[in-house]
């Protein structure tokens, strides 16, 4: 990853630590030699400022980035995670389906460290780079052919605890950033407004693949077990986990209101590891002219790569594919494919002067919440 960039205006002066390490891949391909390919860094760093917004081309450019980049590089999960140290529930008058997964979970715990090795854990820092394309897109039954393209970065990451965490992503100069204060999450892109999320704080989605074993674990303590299949030729056991309907009309606003959000986890039977990570939810749009625009987004994550880290086991990499669905009343059908490969390149735990603090949300969204 680059993290540094010359000092333009001083020859002898420091060197300039980049705010999102950039993969060295991408910088490669800004130029042919170290001088051009730091000048058009330089160059392309200066494009993003708010007055080159209003141009069409560049603001096209950046709403497409900034879906990308909301839908793969920065979801939320639908649930609150439980700040709980010690993941323990007790197996009496649960369901066999409950107990397994409860059982199912204390062997992740295990497999990723033990429950000694991530309590020890205090705050973190990720680092890593990303790969993001969009290739697909249908419109009713037509496949409509669009140029492939993927697009690169990379993104820093900071936790607290599931509720207070910071991302920094930066994809082709499109910036986002989002965050949990631990009592709102919001995001903010680079030509938008911050976007306030309704509901309870909620975390990233990006910590539920394999990065935060004790989010995971905390997570689907409160699952069921439904089964079994193989995921990359491994046994693994499937947990499920739905949003109550409480917990759907406390995200949903008067624009748009969630039928449904479901999540899976496929851990192996013989590592304990988690595999796989899915989510799947539908929300409809209200409108006045019909009865309404559904959205349906289906995300599946492969997690390799496992590494042990100050003796936590954490995956390093993987994949995610989205497939994102709309359809309705008086609306033309359409589906879109979506896919990220990420890799995760440097990670710190316990970081010392992490303060509160370092979490708070950009003053719209303290302005917008009062």
């Amino acid at each position: 990853m680059r993290k540094l960039c010359p000092n333009f205006d001083r020859e002898d002066g420091l060197e300039t630590i980049l705010e999102v390490p950039i993969p060295e891949e991408m910088f490669a391909s800004m130029g042919s030699n170290l001088a051009l390919r730091c000048q058009n860094m330089l160059t392309w760093m200066k494009a993003q400022t708010a007055d080159k917004w209003s141009s069409p081309i560049i603001a096209g450019r950046f709403n497409e980035l900034s879906f990308l980049l909301y839908i793969v590089g920065s979801p939320l999960i639908p649930l609150q995670v439980r700040l709980d140290n010690s993941v323990h529930r007790p197996i009496r008058d649960s369901s066999i389906e409950a107990s397994t997964a409860k059982y199912i979970v204390q062997q992740y715990i295990a497999a990723t460290g033990g429950q000694p090795a991530l309590s020890s854990v205090n705050s973190m820092c990720a680092i890593g780079e990303v790969k993001i394309s969009a290739s697909e897109f249908y419109q009713s039954d037509l496949r409509v052919k669009v140029g492939t393209t993927e697009e690169m970065g990379g993104f820093v990451l900071w936790q607290k605890n599931p509720d207070l965490w910071w991302l920094e992503l930066v994809v082709s100069g499109c910036k986002v950033i989002s965050g949990s204060n631990g009592k709102l999450s919001w995001r903010q892109c680079s030509n938008q407004q911050s976007d306030i999320s309704k509901g309870a704080p909620r975390p990233l989605r990006r910590f539920l693949q394999g990065l935060d074993p004790r989010s995971i674990a905390n997570l689907f303590i409160d699952a069921v077990c439904i089964g079994e299949k193989i995921i990359n030729n491994e046994d693994c056991f499937i947990l499920k986990l739905e949003t109550s309907r409480a917990v759907r009309e406390a995200q949903s606003s008067p624009k748009f209101e969630i039928i449904h959000h479901t999540i899976w986890g496929y851990f192996s039977q013989r590592s304990g590891l988690l595999m796989q990570f899915e989510d799947s939810r539908l929300l409809r749009t209200n409108t006045e002219k019909d009865d309404g625009v559904f959205w349906e987004t289906s995300s599946e994550s492969v997690i390799q790569d496992y590494k042990y880290v100050d003796g936590v086991n954490i995956a390093h990499s993987g994949k995610t594919q989205v497939r994102v669905f709309r359809y309705g009343s008086g609306s033309a059908s359409h589906k879109r494919e979506l896919a990220e490969t990420w890799k995760i390149d440097e990670v710190n735990f316990n970081v010392w002067g992490l303060s509160n603090d370092f979490f708070l949300p950009p003053l719209d969204c303290i302005r917008n919440n009062l």
